[in-house]
């Protein structure tokens, strides 16, 4: 992904270097921060190293995020 084409915070997009699917936090120098779905720590991202989800992984991430807030 070209840094013209990251997608804005609360964007969904998987990251090829690490396989693992995140919500875009913030954009910040040479790096984009992530956090996975249902939490946990956030992550600094290669931008070259990201593309959108699809809408199976969309929709999987949106279901774990769900199911967090539902146990909150």
């Amino acid at each position: 992904m070209s840094e013209h084409t990251v997608p804005g915070v609360g964007a969904w997009v998987v990251d090829t270097e690490r396989d693992a699917i995140g919500e875009v936090m913030a954009r910040g120098g040479a790096y984009v921060q992530l956090r996975a779905p249902g939490g946990g720590h956030e992550w600094d991202a290669d931008p070259a190293c990201l593309r959108a989800a699809n809408r199976s992984e969309e929709l999987l991430a949106r279901v774990i995020e769900r199911n967090r807030r539902t146990r909150l």
